[in-house]
């Protein structure tokens, strides 16, 4: 990759997450128990199922589901108050795109434990 297609590449990527945020966090009404399982869009090799009462399959989840879903997974599969909740950890576990477009979008994501 030369140097006039890294700032391309990166601005096509802040471009597709921020065109897949929600208007507000409150739109984010997924399950906050049981199981998940993602559709092949989402995930479309190894696990597919995970569990939202086990943290690290929780985090694994919203981990994928914000790299990989459009704007309709994002409501459907992720909860407000989940991703409020593991947001200090999340933050560092998804990429600096995601990241930027999330926490510029809803700054109170910084206010959350350790985040800032």
């Amino acid at each position: 990759m030369d140097a006039t297609t890294a700032p391309v590449r990166a601005e096509v990527l802040r471009d597709r997450y921020r065109s897949r945020l929600p208007r507000t966090l409150g739109e984010l009404t997924g399950p906050v128990e049981g199981t998940v399982d993602l559709p092949l869009h989402i995930v479309w090799s190894g696990r597919t199922s995970y569990s939202l009462d086990r943290p690290k399959s929780r985090m694994t989840l919203y981990r994928t589901v914000l790299a990989e879903g459009l704007r309709e997974d994002l409501a459907a599969f992720l909860h407000h108050r989940l991703l409020v909740e593991q947001w200090p950890v999340l933050r560092r576990l998804v990429s600096p795109y995601i990241r930027e477009a999330w926490e510029k979008a809803f700054p109170e994501l910084l206010r959350t434990g350790t985040a800032a």
